[in-house]
Protein backbone atom coordinates (compact mmCIF):
# COMPACT_ATOMS: atom_id res chain seq x y z
CA UNK A 1 0.00 0.00 0.00
CA UNK A 2 2.87 2.30 0.72
CA UNK A 3 4.24 1.85 -2.81
CA UNK A 4 0.79 2.67 -4.21
CA UNK A 5 0.69 5.99 -2.34
CA UNK A 6 4.25 6.81 -3.34
CA UNK A 7 3.37 6.04 -6.95
CA UNK A 8 0.35 8.34 -6.68
CA UNK A 9 2.49 11.22 -5.48
CA UNK A 10 5.07 10.56 -8.16
CA UNK A 11 2.39 10.44 -10.84
CA UNK A 12 0.96 13.79 -9.76
CA UNK A 13 4.37 15.44 -9.68
CA UNK A 14 5.13 14.02 -13.12
CA UNK A 15 1.85 15.42 -14.37
CA UNK A 16 2.77 18.84 -13.03
CA UNK A 17 6.07 18.87 -14.84
CA UNK A 18 4.44 17.62 -18.05
CA UNK A 19 1.78 20.31 -17.99
CA UNK A 20 4.30 23.00 -17.21
CA UNK A 21 6.45 21.92 -20.08
CA UNK A 22 3.54 22.12 -22.52
CA UNK A 23 2.72 25.62 -22.26
CA UNK A 24 -14.36 34.29 9.62
CA UNK A 25 -20.02 31.57 13.77
CA UNK A 26 -22.32 30.99 10.48
CA UNK A 27 -22.81 27.72 8.71
CA UNK A 28 -23.69 26.42 5.28
CA UNK A 29 -23.44 23.10 3.49
CA UNK A 30 -21.32 22.80 0.37
CA UNK A 31 -22.36 19.86 -1.77
CA UNK A 32 -19.48 18.35 -3.71
CA UNK A 33 -19.80 15.71 -6.42
CA UNK A 34 -17.30 12.90 -5.85
CA UNK A 35 -16.94 10.43 -8.72
CA UNK A 36 -15.84 6.80 -8.35
CA UNK A 37 -12.07 6.85 -8.25
CA UNK A 38 -10.38 10.26 -8.26
CA UNK A 39 -12.03 13.69 -8.24
CA UNK A 40 -10.66 17.20 -7.81
CA UNK A 41 -12.64 19.48 -5.49
CA UNK A 42 -12.37 23.03 -4.18
CA UNK A 43 -13.76 24.13 -0.80
CA UNK A 44 -15.46 27.44 -0.12
CA UNK A 45 -16.33 26.51 3.49
CA UNK A 46 -14.13 26.09 6.54
CA UNK A 47 -14.73 22.68 8.13
CA UNK A 48 -11.77 22.83 10.49
CA UNK A 49 -14.04 22.79 13.56
CA UNK A 50 -13.52 19.01 13.56
CA UNK A 51 -10.90 16.61 12.22
CA UNK A 52 -11.08 14.33 9.20
CA UNK A 53 -11.15 11.18 11.29
CA UNK A 54 -14.47 12.42 12.69
CA UNK A 55 -15.77 14.19 9.61
CA UNK A 56 -15.08 11.37 7.15
CA UNK A 57 -13.52 8.41 8.90
CA UNK A 58 -16.34 7.90 11.39
CA UNK A 59 -19.06 8.01 8.72
CA UNK A 60 -19.57 4.49 7.30
CA UNK A 61 -21.69 5.89 4.45
CA UNK A 62 -18.89 8.14 3.24
CA UNK A 63 -16.86 6.21 0.62
CA UNK A 64 -13.89 8.61 0.59
CA UNK A 65 -10.70 6.74 1.46
CA UNK A 66 -8.04 9.39 0.77
CA UNK A 67 -7.83 13.18 0.58
CA UNK A 68 -4.79 14.99 -0.84
CA UNK A 69 -4.32 18.73 -0.31
CA UNK A 70 -2.64 20.64 -3.14
CA UNK A 71 -0.06 23.02 -1.66
CA UNK A 72 2.09 24.14 -4.59
CA UNK A 73 5.71 25.12 -4.30
CA UNK A 74 6.12 28.85 -4.69
CA UNK A 75 8.86 30.34 -6.85
CA UNK A 76 11.76 31.95 -4.97
CA UNK A 77 10.88 35.30 -6.53
CA UNK A 78 7.35 35.30 -5.14
CA UNK A 79 5.99 36.07 -1.70
CA UNK A 80 2.71 35.88 0.20
CA UNK A 81 2.59 38.57 2.90
CA UNK A 82 6.01 40.18 3.19
CA UNK A 83 8.36 40.87 0.26
CA UNK A 84 11.26 40.61 2.69
CA UNK A 85 10.34 37.02 3.55
CA UNK A 86 9.99 34.97 0.33
CA UNK A 87 8.40 31.56 0.49
CA UNK A 88 10.69 28.87 -0.86
CA UNK A 89 10.58 25.10 -1.07
CA UNK A 90 7.93 22.99 0.67
CA UNK A 91 6.04 19.85 -0.19
CA UNK A 92 3.30 20.11 -2.82
CA UNK A 93 0.98 17.61 -1.15
CA UNK A 94 -0.43 16.86 2.28
CA UNK A 95 -2.67 13.85 2.79
CA UNK A 96 -5.17 12.05 4.98
CA UNK A 97 -6.14 8.37 4.71
CA UNK A 98 -9.05 6.52 6.24
CA UNK A 99 -7.11 3.25 6.64
CA UNK A 100 -3.74 2.57 8.19
CA UNK A 101 -1.87 1.91 4.97
CA UNK A 102 1.63 2.42 6.22
CA UNK A 103 2.00 5.92 4.75
CA UNK A 104 1.93 8.55 7.46
CA UNK A 105 -0.73 11.22 6.85
CA UNK A 106 0.26 14.88 7.10
CA UNK A 107 -3.20 16.46 7.15
CA UNK A 108 -5.82 16.27 9.89
CA UNK A 109 -8.36 18.98 8.96
CA UNK A 110 -9.85 20.65 5.91
CA UNK A 111 -9.05 24.28 5.14
CA UNK A 112 -11.12 26.63 2.94
CA UNK A 113 -10.00 28.20 -0.33
CA UNK A 114 -7.98 25.08 -1.13
CA UNK A 115 -8.04 22.38 -3.80
CA UNK A 116 -8.04 18.67 -2.94
CA UNK A 117 -7.86 15.34 -4.70
CA UNK A 118 -10.25 12.81 -3.16
CA UNK A 119 -10.38 9.07 -3.81
CA UNK A 120 -13.75 7.34 -3.53
CA UNK A 121 -14.16 3.58 -3.24
CA UNK A 122 -17.80 3.76 -4.36
CA UNK A 123 -18.95 2.48 -7.73
CA UNK A 124 -21.39 5.36 -8.25
CA UNK A 125 -21.26 9.12 -7.81
CA UNK A 126 -21.36 10.33 -4.20
CA UNK A 127 -22.63 13.74 -3.11
CA UNK A 128 -20.46 14.88 -0.22
CA UNK A 129 -22.48 17.34 1.89
CA UNK A 130 -19.85 19.19 3.83
CA UNK A 131 -21.03 21.61 6.52
CA UNK A 132 -18.68 24.43 7.44
CA UNK A 133 -18.37 28.14 7.85
CA UNK A 134 -18.35 30.14 4.60
CA UNK A 135 -14.94 31.67 4.03
CA UNK A 136 -14.22 34.98 2.36
CA UNK A 137 -12.55 34.35 -1.01
CA UNK A 138 -8.77 34.24 -1.00
CA UNK A 139 -7.19 33.03 -4.24
CA UNK A 140 -3.50 32.53 -4.94
CA UNK A 141 -2.40 32.35 -8.56
CA UNK A 142 1.04 31.05 -9.52
CA UNK A 143 2.00 32.92 -12.68
CA UNK A 144 4.93 30.62 -13.54
CA UNK A 145 3.37 27.19 -13.05
CA UNK A 146 0.09 25.32 -13.23
CA UNK A 147 -2.77 25.88 -10.80
CA UNK A 148 -5.41 23.59 -9.30
CA UNK A 149 -8.36 25.97 -8.91
CA UNK A 150 -12.09 25.95 -8.30
CA UNK A 151 -14.36 28.83 -9.29
CA UNK A 152 -17.15 30.35 -7.12
CA UNK A 153 -19.93 29.72 -9.59
CA UNK A 154 -23.61 29.84 -8.69
CA UNK A 155 -24.93 26.74 -6.95
CA UNK A 156 -28.04 26.35 -9.10
CA UNK A 157 -27.68 26.01 -12.87
CA UNK A 158 -23.92 26.68 -13.06
CA UNK A 159 -22.58 28.04 -16.37
CA UNK A 160 -20.67 26.14 -19.02
CA UNK A 161 -16.93 26.66 -19.08
CA UNK A 162 -16.90 28.77 -22.23
CA UNK A 163 -19.74 30.96 -20.90
CA UNK A 164 -17.95 31.44 -17.60
CA UNK A 165 -14.65 32.41 -19.25
CA UNK A 166 -16.24 34.61 -21.95
CA UNK A 167 -15.93 37.85 -19.85
CA UNK A 168 -12.13 37.27 -19.69
CA UNK A 169 -11.12 36.59 -23.31
CA UNK A 170 -7.40 37.13 -22.69
CA UNK A 171 -7.38 34.46 -19.99
CA UNK A 172 -9.57 32.05 -21.95
CA UNK A 173 -7.27 32.43 -24.94
CA UNK A 174 -4.09 31.22 -23.20
CA UNK A 175 -5.34 28.73 -20.59
CA UNK A 176 -5.22 24.97 -21.12
CA UNK A 177 -7.69 23.28 -18.79
CA UNK A 178 -7.77 19.71 -17.48
CA UNK A 179 -10.43 17.87 -15.49
CA UNK A 180 -10.75 14.54 -13.66
CA UNK A 181 -13.23 12.09 -15.09
CA UNK A 182 -13.23 9.60 -12.20
CA UNK A 183 -11.56 6.22 -12.17
CA UNK A 184 -7.85 5.54 -11.77
CA UNK A 185 -5.17 8.07 -12.51
CA UNK A 186 -3.63 7.60 -15.92
CA UNK A 187 -2.20 9.44 -18.86
CA UNK A 188 -5.70 10.52 -19.86
CA UNK A 189 -7.03 11.20 -16.37
CA UNK A 190 -6.98 14.11 -15.84
CA UNK A 191 -7.80 14.92 -19.43
CA UNK A 192 -7.81 18.13 -21.40
CA UNK A 193 -11.21 19.82 -21.76
CA UNK A 194 -11.98 19.74 -25.48
CA UNK A 195 -15.67 20.66 -25.25
CA UNK A 196 -15.89 23.74 -22.96
CA UNK A 197 -19.51 24.36 -23.92
CA UNK A 198 -20.51 20.96 -22.57
CA UNK A 199 -18.41 21.18 -19.41
CA UNK A 200 -20.24 22.69 -16.45
CA UNK A 201 -18.24 24.76 -13.97
CA UNK A 202 -19.87 23.18 -10.94
CA UNK A 203 -19.27 24.94 -7.66
CA UNK A 204 -16.76 22.86 -5.75
CA UNK A 205 -15.09 21.24 -8.80
CA UNK A 206 -11.39 21.98 -9.27
CA UNK A 207 -9.57 22.16 -12.61
CA UNK A 208 -5.90 22.04 -13.53
CA UNK A 209 -5.17 25.22 -15.49
CA UNK A 210 -1.92 25.57 -17.41
CA UNK A 211 -0.64 28.79 -18.92
CA UNK A 212 2.73 30.49 -19.37
CA UNK A 213 3.67 33.76 -17.71
CA UNK A 214 0.10 35.01 -17.45
CA UNK A 215 -1.03 36.88 -14.36
CA UNK A 216 -4.66 35.96 -13.84
CA UNK A 217 -7.11 37.88 -11.66
CA UNK A 218 -10.24 36.34 -13.13
CA UNK A 219 -12.08 33.90 -10.87
CA UNK A 220 -15.40 35.38 -11.84
CA UNK A 221 -16.52 38.72 -13.31
CA UNK A 222 -15.96 40.50 -9.99
CA UNK A 223 -13.85 40.20 -6.85
CA UNK A 224 -14.97 40.76 -3.27
CA UNK A 225 -12.11 42.10 -1.17
CA UNK A 226 -12.71 41.73 2.55
CA UNK A 227 -10.61 43.54 5.21
CA UNK A 228 -8.37 41.47 7.47
CA UNK A 229 -10.86 41.91 10.31
CA UNK A 230 -13.58 40.47 8.08
CA UNK A 231 -17.21 41.25 8.75
CA UNK A 232 -17.19 39.99 12.32
CA UNK A 233 -18.67 43.01 14.05
CA UNK A 234 -18.47 41.55 17.58
CA UNK A 235 -19.94 43.65 20.37
CA UNK A 236 -18.63 47.05 19.42
CA UNK A 237 -17.29 47.34 15.86
CA UNK A 238 -18.94 50.19 14.01
CA UNK A 239 -18.50 49.42 10.33
CA UNK A 240 -16.52 47.44 7.77
CA UNK A 241 -15.56 48.29 4.20
CA UNK A 242 -15.81 45.67 1.45
CA UNK A 243 -14.45 46.43 -2.00
CA UNK A 244 -16.08 45.25 -5.22
CA UNK A 245 -13.69 45.05 -8.17
CA UNK A 246 -14.57 44.44 -11.81
CA UNK A 247 -12.21 41.92 -13.44
CA UNK A 248 -13.61 42.18 -16.97
CA UNK A 249 -13.50 44.70 -19.86
CA UNK A 250 -17.28 45.20 -19.66
CA UNK A 251 -19.60 46.69 -17.03
CA UNK A 252 -20.72 44.28 -14.30
CA UNK A 253 -23.74 44.57 -12.01
CA UNK A 254 -23.17 43.05 -8.55
CA UNK A 255 -26.08 42.13 -6.27
CA UNK A 256 -26.02 41.63 -2.51
CA UNK A 257 -28.44 39.80 -0.21
CA UNK A 258 -28.23 38.61 3.41
CA UNK A 259 -28.80 34.87 3.75
CA UNK A 260 -29.53 32.97 6.99
CA UNK A 261 -27.11 30.51 8.52
CA UNK A 262 -27.87 26.83 8.77
CA UNK A 263 -28.17 25.18 12.18
CA UNK A 264 -24.68 24.82 13.72
CA UNK A 265 -23.21 21.33 14.23
CA UNK A 266 -23.47 19.78 17.68
CA UNK A 267 -21.23 21.49 20.19
CA UNK A 268 -20.99 24.78 18.26
CA UNK A 269 -22.37 28.13 19.39
CA UNK A 270 -26.12 28.45 18.75
CA UNK A 271 -27.29 31.29 16.51
CA UNK A 272 -29.94 33.73 17.71
CA UNK A 273 -30.84 35.03 14.26
CA UNK A 274 -29.70 37.12 11.32
CA UNK A 275 -27.53 40.12 12.11
CA UNK A 276 -29.40 43.31 11.14
CA UNK A 277 -26.85 44.46 8.55
CA UNK A 278 -27.24 47.95 7.09
CA UNK A 279 -25.48 49.48 4.08
CA UNK A 280 -24.27 53.06 4.17
CA UNK A 281 -25.84 55.27 1.52
CA UNK A 282 -25.48 58.82 0.29
CA UNK A 283 -24.35 61.78 2.35
CA UNK A 284 -27.04 64.21 3.47
CA UNK A 285 -25.22 67.53 3.25
CA UNK A 286 -27.85 69.38 5.29
CA UNK A 287 -27.04 67.51 8.51
CA UNK A 288 -23.82 65.68 7.51
CA UNK A 289 -25.26 62.20 8.00
CA UNK A 290 -25.38 59.12 5.79
CA UNK A 291 -28.51 57.23 4.89
CA UNK A 292 -28.76 53.54 5.82
CA UNK A 293 -30.52 50.69 4.04
CA UNK A 294 -31.26 47.37 5.72
CA UNK A 295 -30.07 44.29 3.84
CA UNK A 296 -32.75 41.79 2.85
CA UNK A 297 -32.68 38.08 2.07
CA UNK A 298 -35.09 38.52 -0.83
CA UNK A 299 -34.64 42.01 -2.28
CA UNK A 300 -31.03 42.55 -3.36
CA UNK A 301 -29.07 45.76 -3.36
CA UNK A 302 -27.01 46.28 -6.51
CA UNK A 303 -24.07 48.25 -7.83
CA UNK A 304 -22.90 48.58 -11.44
CA UNK A 305 -19.12 48.53 -11.82
CA UNK A 306 -17.47 50.28 -14.75
CA UNK A 307 -15.16 48.22 -17.00
CA UNK A 308 -11.86 47.14 -15.49
CA UNK A 309 -9.36 49.97 -15.14
CA UNK A 310 -11.91 52.75 -15.50
CA UNK A 311 -13.18 55.07 -12.80
CA UNK A 312 -15.93 53.28 -10.91
CA UNK A 313 -14.60 49.78 -11.58
CA UNK A 314 -13.44 49.51 -7.95
CA UNK A 315 -15.90 50.71 -5.29
CA UNK A 316 -16.22 50.42 -1.53
CA UNK A 317 -19.36 49.18 0.20
CA UNK A 318 -19.65 50.25 3.85
CA UNK A 319 -21.54 47.83 6.09
CA UNK A 320 -22.60 48.03 9.71
CA UNK A 321 -25.00 46.51 12.23
CA UNK A 322 -28.16 48.17 13.50
CA UNK A 323 -27.30 47.64 17.15
CA UNK A 324 -30.67 48.75 18.41
CA UNK A 325 -32.14 45.56 16.91
CA UNK A 326 -29.77 43.19 18.74
CA UNK A 327 -32.29 42.43 21.47
CA UNK A 328 -30.93 39.16 22.86
CA UNK A 329 -28.75 38.92 25.95
CA UNK A 330 -25.16 40.19 25.70
CA UNK A 331 -22.91 37.63 24.03
CA UNK A 332 -25.65 36.01 21.94
CA UNK A 333 -24.52 35.24 18.40
CA UNK A 334 -26.24 36.71 15.36
CA UNK A 335 -24.81 35.24 12.16
CA UNK A 336 -25.58 35.23 8.47
CA UNK A 337 -24.04 35.15 5.02
CA UNK A 338 -23.44 38.10 2.69
CA UNK A 339 -24.14 36.68 -0.77
CA UNK A 340 -22.72 38.53 -3.77
CA UNK A 341 -23.85 37.53 -7.27
CA UNK A 342 -23.60 39.12 -10.70
CA UNK A 343 -26.49 39.90 -13.03
CA UNK A 344 -25.36 37.17 -15.45
CA UNK A 345 -25.57 34.53 -12.69
CA UNK A 346 -22.02 33.38 -13.25
CA UNK A 347 -20.58 33.89 -9.78
CA UNK A 348 -21.72 33.50 -6.19
CA UNK A 349 -19.39 34.76 -3.46
CA UNK A 350 -20.37 34.13 0.16
CA UNK A 351 -18.84 36.18 2.97
CA UNK A 352 -19.60 35.46 6.64
CA UNK A 353 -21.07 38.20 8.82
CA UNK A 354 -21.77 38.12 12.54
CA UNK A 355 -22.45 40.40 15.49
CA UNK A 356 -23.16 40.16 19.21
CA UNK A 357 -25.23 42.36 21.52
CA UNK A 358 -23.03 44.46 23.76
CA UNK A 359 -23.21 44.53 27.51
CA UNK A 360 -23.91 48.05 28.71
CA UNK A 361 -22.20 47.42 32.03
CA UNK A 362 -19.58 49.85 33.23
CA UNK A 363 -18.98 53.48 34.10
CA UNK A 364 -20.95 56.03 32.12
CA UNK A 365 -20.27 59.75 32.32
CA UNK A 366 -22.09 62.52 30.53
CA UNK A 367 -24.31 65.44 31.13
CA UNK A 368 -27.82 66.79 31.10
CA UNK A 369 -28.72 70.12 29.62
CA UNK A 370 -31.74 71.69 31.35
CA UNK A 371 -33.45 73.95 28.86
CA UNK A 372 -37.02 74.07 30.23
CA UNK A 373 -38.39 75.08 33.63
CA UNK A 374 -42.01 75.00 34.79
CA UNK A 375 -43.63 78.35 35.49
CA UNK A 376 -45.75 79.30 38.50
CA UNK A 377 -47.93 82.07 37.13
CA UNK A 378 -51.20 82.94 38.88
CA UNK A 379 -54.20 84.42 37.16
CA UNK A 380 -56.60 86.58 39.16
CA UNK A 381 -60.29 87.41 39.07
CA UNK A 382 -61.16 90.97 38.08
CA UNK A 383 -64.25 93.07 38.81
CA UNK A 384 -66.42 94.65 36.15
CA UNK A 385 -64.56 97.92 36.58
CA UNK A 386 -61.23 96.14 35.93
CA UNK A 387 -60.07 96.14 39.54
CA UNK A 388 -58.72 93.01 41.22
CA UNK A 389 -61.32 90.97 43.11
CA UNK A 390 -60.48 90.44 46.75
CA UNK A 391 -61.47 87.95 49.40
CA UNK A 392 -62.81 89.05 52.81
CA UNK A 393 -59.31 88.75 54.23
CA UNK A 394 -57.99 91.08 51.59
CA UNK A 395 -56.24 88.49 49.47
CA UNK A 396 -56.78 88.60 45.73
CA UNK A 397 -58.94 85.85 44.25
CA UNK A 398 -56.82 83.34 42.33
CA UNK A 399 -58.56 81.73 39.34
CA UNK A 400 -55.70 79.54 38.08
CA UNK A 401 -52.03 78.70 38.21
CA UNK A 402 -50.01 78.01 35.05
CA UNK A 403 -47.26 75.44 35.55
CA UNK A 404 -46.37 74.69 31.93
CA UNK A 405 -42.76 74.24 30.97
CA UNK A 406 -41.13 77.27 29.47
CA UNK A 407 -37.87 77.64 27.61
CA UNK A 408 -34.97 79.08 29.58
CA UNK A 409 -32.86 81.94 28.32
CA UNK A 410 -29.85 79.61 28.33
CA UNK A 411 -29.41 75.91 29.12
CA UNK A 412 -28.13 74.83 32.54
CA UNK A 413 -25.51 72.02 32.39
CA UNK A 414 -25.42 69.13 34.86
CA UNK A 415 -22.86 66.32 35.07
CA UNK A 416 -24.23 62.77 35.32
CA UNK A 417 -22.18 59.84 36.66
CA UNK A 418 -23.78 56.41 36.36
CA UNK A 419 -22.49 52.93 37.03
CA UNK A 420 -24.25 49.92 35.54
CA UNK A 421 -23.36 46.46 36.89
CA UNK A 422 -25.51 44.79 34.25
CA UNK A 423 -28.56 44.60 36.50
CA UNK A 424 -28.63 47.75 38.60
CA UNK A 425 -27.83 51.34 37.67
CA UNK A 426 -26.58 53.74 40.30
CA UNK A 427 -26.15 57.50 40.23
CA UNK A 428 -22.96 58.73 41.92
CA UNK A 429 -21.86 62.10 43.20
CA UNK A 430 -18.20 61.17 42.67
CA UNK A 431 -16.24 58.17 41.40
CA UNK A 432 -12.59 57.06 41.34
CA UNK A 433 -11.10 55.29 38.34
CA UNK A 434 -7.57 53.88 38.37
CA UNK A 435 -5.35 50.92 39.27
CA UNK A 436 -5.47 48.96 42.51
CA UNK A 437 -2.40 47.57 44.32
CA UNK A 438 -2.39 44.60 41.91
CA UNK A 439 -2.39 46.97 38.91
CA UNK A 440 -5.93 45.95 37.99
CA UNK A 441 -8.22 48.76 36.79
CA UNK A 442 -11.10 49.46 39.19
CA UNK A 443 -14.10 51.76 39.44
CA UNK A 444 -14.55 52.71 43.10
CA UNK A 445 -16.48 54.95 45.44
CA UNK A 446 -13.37 55.91 47.45
CA UNK A 447 -9.74 56.73 46.75
CA UNK A 448 -8.64 54.10 49.26
CA UNK A 449 -9.38 51.39 46.65
CA UNK A 450 -6.56 52.73 44.46
CA UNK A 451 -2.83 52.11 44.64
CA UNK A 452 -1.26 55.20 46.29
CA UNK A 453 1.83 54.79 44.11
CA UNK A 454 -0.25 55.07 40.90
CA UNK A 455 -2.58 57.96 41.73
CA UNK A 456 -0.91 60.03 39.02
CA UNK A 457 -2.71 58.00 36.38
CA UNK A 458 -5.99 57.76 38.30
CA UNK A 459 -9.01 60.00 37.86
CA UNK A 460 -11.61 61.43 40.19
CA UNK A 461 -14.85 62.51 38.56
CA UNK A 462 -17.44 64.44 40.56
CA UNK A 463 -20.69 66.32 40.12
CA UNK A 464 -21.61 69.39 42.15
CA UNK A 465 -25.26 69.01 41.18
CA UNK A 466 -25.84 66.12 43.61
CA UNK A 467 -25.47 65.88 47.39
CA UNK A 468 -22.07 65.19 48.88
CA UNK A 469 -21.99 62.56 51.65
CA UNK A 470 -18.98 61.35 53.63
CA UNK A 471 -19.58 57.75 52.54
CA UNK A 472 -20.28 58.73 48.92
CA UNK A 473 -23.70 57.14 48.93
CA UNK A 474 -25.25 56.11 45.63
CA UNK A 475 -28.83 56.32 44.36
CA UNK A 476 -30.19 53.27 42.56
CA UNK A 477 -32.45 53.77 39.57
CA UNK A 478 -35.68 51.85 39.25
CA UNK A 479 -37.32 50.72 36.04
CA UNK A 480 -34.53 48.49 34.74
CA UNK A 481 -31.01 48.84 33.47
CA UNK A 482 -29.33 50.89 30.76
CA UNK A 483 -30.68 49.56 27.49
CA UNK A 484 -32.18 50.91 24.26
CA UNK A 485 -35.61 52.39 24.89
CA UNK A 486 -35.40 52.11 28.71
CA UNK A 487 -36.82 54.69 31.10
CA UNK A 488 -35.19 54.73 34.54
CA UNK A 489 -35.71 57.01 37.51
CA UNK A 490 -34.69 57.57 41.11
CA UNK A 491 -35.36 60.01 43.94
CA UNK A 492 -32.72 62.05 45.73
CA UNK A 493 -33.79 63.55 49.06
CA UNK A 494 -32.03 66.52 50.65
CA UNK A 495 -33.23 66.90 54.25
CA UNK A 496 -34.24 70.36 55.41
CA UNK A 497 -31.61 70.23 58.20
CA UNK A 498 -28.71 68.92 56.11
CA UNK A 499 -26.11 71.63 56.71
CA UNK A 500 -23.69 70.19 54.11
CA UNK A 501 -25.93 70.03 51.02
CA UNK A 502 -29.24 71.90 51.54
CA UNK A 503 -28.96 75.12 49.50
CA UNK A 504 -31.37 76.98 51.82
CA UNK A 505 -29.03 76.55 54.77
CA UNK A 506 -26.05 78.81 55.50
CA UNK A 507 -24.43 77.61 58.67
CA UNK A 508 -22.98 80.97 59.69
CA UNK A 509 -25.97 83.16 58.76
CA UNK A 510 -28.36 83.62 61.70
CA UNK A 511 -31.41 83.90 59.44
CA UNK A 512 -30.63 80.77 57.45
CA UNK A 513 -29.06 78.36 59.93
CA UNK A 514 -32.32 76.63 60.88
CA UNK A 515 -31.77 77.55 64.54
CA UNK A 516 -33.75 79.78 66.88
CA UNK A 517 -32.41 83.04 68.28
CA UNK A 518 -30.48 81.18 70.97
CA UNK A 519 -28.71 79.05 68.36
CA UNK A 520 -29.64 76.03 70.48
CA UNK A 521 -32.98 74.75 69.24
CA UNK A 522 -33.55 73.52 65.69
CA UNK A 523 -36.52 75.06 63.93
CA UNK A 524 -39.26 72.94 62.32
CA UNK A 525 -39.31 72.20 58.60
CA UNK A 526 -40.16 75.21 56.46
CA UNK A 527 -39.18 77.83 59.02
CA UNK A 528 -35.88 78.69 57.35
CA UNK A 529 -35.31 75.76 55.02
CA UNK A 530 -37.21 73.19 53.00
CA UNK A 531 -36.89 69.49 52.34
CA UNK A 532 -36.08 68.84 48.68
CA UNK A 533 -37.11 65.67 46.86
CA UNK A 534 -35.70 65.35 43.33
CA UNK A 535 -37.27 62.72 41.10
CA UNK A 536 -34.87 62.22 38.17
CA UNK A 537 -36.00 60.39 35.02
CA UNK A 538 -33.82 59.38 32.08
CA UNK A 539 -35.63 58.20 28.96
CA UNK A 540 -33.24 56.60 26.48
CA UNK A 541 -34.35 57.29 22.94
CA UNK A 542 -33.85 54.82 20.06
CA UNK A 543 -31.03 55.61 17.64
CA UNK A 544 -31.58 57.92 14.71
CA UNK A 545 -32.17 56.53 11.23
CA UNK A 546 -28.79 57.61 9.89
CA UNK A 547 -25.95 55.10 9.42
CA UNK A 548 -23.60 56.33 12.18
CA UNK A 549 -26.38 56.49 14.78
CA UNK A 550 -27.51 52.93 13.99
CA UNK A 551 -24.09 51.26 14.03
CA UNK A 552 -22.63 53.05 17.07
CA UNK A 553 -25.69 52.83 19.33
CA UNK A 554 -24.73 51.37 22.69
CA UNK A 555 -21.33 53.04 22.77
CA UNK A 556 -23.17 56.18 23.82
CA UNK A 557 -26.71 56.95 24.89
CA UNK A 558 -28.84 60.04 24.70
CA UNK A 559 -32.40 60.89 25.49
CA UNK A 560 -34.78 63.05 27.49
CA UNK A 561 -33.94 64.30 30.98
CA UNK A 562 -36.67 65.38 33.38
CA UNK A 563 -36.72 66.27 37.05
CA UNK A 564 -39.66 66.76 39.38
CA UNK A 565 -38.62 68.90 42.35
CA UNK A 566 -40.90 68.82 45.39
CA UNK A 567 -40.36 71.43 48.12
CA UNK A 568 -41.82 70.60 51.54
CA UNK A 569 -42.37 73.42 54.03
CA UNK A 570 -44.34 74.36 57.16
CA UNK A 571 -47.10 71.92 57.97
CA UNK A 572 -45.59 69.65 55.28
CA UNK A 573 -47.21 71.73 52.60
CA UNK A 574 -45.59 71.12 49.21
CA UNK A 575 -44.96 72.91 45.98
CA UNK A 576 -43.76 71.16 42.82
CA UNK A 577 -41.47 72.46 40.09
CA UNK A 578 -40.47 70.62 36.91
CA UNK A 579 -37.42 70.98 34.73
CA UNK A 580 -36.58 69.18 31.48
CA UNK A 581 -33.98 68.88 28.77
CA UNK A 582 -31.78 66.31 27.12
CA UNK A 583 -28.81 64.17 28.13
CA UNK A 584 -25.89 62.32 26.58
CA UNK A 585 -23.83 59.53 28.19
CA UNK A 586 -20.57 57.92 27.07
CA UNK A 587 -19.06 54.78 28.55
CA UNK A 588 -15.61 55.38 30.05
CA UNK A 589 -15.08 51.85 31.35
CA UNK A 590 -16.67 48.43 30.87
CA UNK A 591 -15.83 47.33 34.43
CA UNK A 592 -19.09 45.90 35.78
CA UNK A 593 -18.10 45.86 39.46
CA UNK A 594 -18.32 49.00 41.56
CA UNK A 595 -15.78 48.67 44.37
CA UNK A 596 -16.99 50.03 47.69
CA UNK A 597 -14.13 50.13 50.23
CA UNK A 598 -15.10 49.78 53.88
Amino acid sequence: MKSKRTALLALQLALLFALTGRVGAQWQTQSVLVKPGWSAIYLFVDASYTNLDTLVGSDPKNPIAEIWLWQPTVSSVQFVNNPLAPITGGSQWANWERLNTGLSGTMTKLAPNCAYLVHSLATTNYTWNLKGQPAAPNYYWNATAINLIGFPTVTNNPPALDTFLAPAPSFAGVATIYQYNGGDLSGINPSMVFAPHGTKVNRGTAFWINETNFVNSYFGPFQVQVPSGGTTFGTGSGSASIRLVNTTPASVTVRLTLQPSETPPAGQTPIAGLPPIVVRGALNASNVTYTATALSSTTPMSWTLAPQGQAGSDIGVILGVNRGLLTNAPGALYAGILRFTDAQNLTEVDVPASAQPASYAGLWVGGASVSQVSQYLKTYQTNSDGSMAQQTNGAYVVTGIQTNLGTTASAFPMRLILHNDGTNVNLLQRVFYGLDINSNPVVATAESALDPAQLGSARRISSVEFPWTPTNRTWQFSGGTLAPGATISNTITVNYDDQSTNPFLHTYHPDHDNLDSTFQTQLPIGSESYQIDRLLTLSLVPPGNDFISLVTYGQSFNGAYSERITMTGIGFATRVFNVAGGFTMNRLSSIAQLTRPQ
